[in-house]
């Protein structure tokens, strides 16, 4: 019998095969959540020494050198890591998880999680980011969740449902209760920002075969339920391009002085 704990390891794993389609199709993030962490931080971007923690394919980190920060990457996947360097020969990229830094302690302004704290053991992750930020640094986690309350969006959600037994609604729902620190030291404060992208259906399609609950299934049994969300797509975009809504869900808290 698989476990929950194999599952997750399993779907962690599976962008490694998948990197380029998720470099290529995947968005990005608004300005506006940059903009927000500088607002809750209290200091610019620019200049301050950011780790980013399962950084993928490099897509948050190449936005945070834009804004001229000076970024480590630590990413865990081979595949990811091939993609990232690729992408980005000229940042330093280590491999790792947030759960067993390889990073020096006090070494960091700010930790950032783009869509991977999720993928962390935070009773591990926390301390760690702890240890490797400066005293008053900050950790921001952040996610790019669909917006349900767009009707399109939530008649795709409730396919996603029936087809895989996903509850996109609930997982999303989850992500503003996974930054928990018993002992008190970190306390988030939460914003969300939303923001859209137009795009043709097939990078929309793409984006969405790039999610891991569908890399860990059955090549066909994927395919074929694309196919079919294509045939909806159409139906309610008949020009070919997609509005894909985000509600950006960050989540920043600062750590003790010294």
């Amino acid at each position: 019998m698989t476990t929950h704990r194999q599952v997750h390891a399993a779907r962690a794993a599976s962008f490694n095969a998948a990197a380029a389609q998720y470099a290529a199709n995947r968005p990005a993030y608004p300005p506006a959540l940059f903009d927000t962490i500088e607002e809750l931080t209290g200091r610019p971007l620019a200049g301050a020494r950011v780790a980013d923690i399962g950084a993928g394919t490099g897509i948050a980190t190449t936005l945070l050198r834009e804004r001229g920060a000076d970024v480590i990457a630590v990413e865990p996947g081979a595949g990811m890591a091939a993609q990232f360097r690729r992408t980005l020969p000229d940042v330093p990229l280590v491999r790792g998880t947030g759960d067993a830094l390889p990073l020096a302690d006090s070494c960091a302004d700010l930790l950032t999680y783009a869509q991977a704290w999720h993928w962390t053991d935070p009773a591990r992750a926390v301390p760690e980011a702890l240890r490797v930020l400066r005293p008053g640094g900050a950790l921001a986690l952040w996610w790019n969740t669909a917006a349900v309350d767009v009707p399109w969006i939530a008649a795709a959600a409730e396919r996603l449902r029936r087809h895989f037994a996903l509850d996109v609604a609930a997982e999303q729902r989850g992500a503003g209760a996974r930054l928990s620190d018993p002992a008190g030291r970190l306390v988030p404060v939460r914003r969300v920002v939303r923001w859209s992208r137009r795009v043709p259906v097939d990078t929309h399609l793409a984006n969405l075969g790039s999610h891991s609950v569908l890399l860990v299934r059955d090549e066909q049994e994927s395919a074929a339920f694309l196919t079919e969300e294509r045939t909806h797509l159409m139906t309610a975009f008949p020009d070919g391009i997609v509005e894909e809504v985000y509600d950006v869900i960050l989540l920043l808290a600062t750590a003790p002085p010294a």
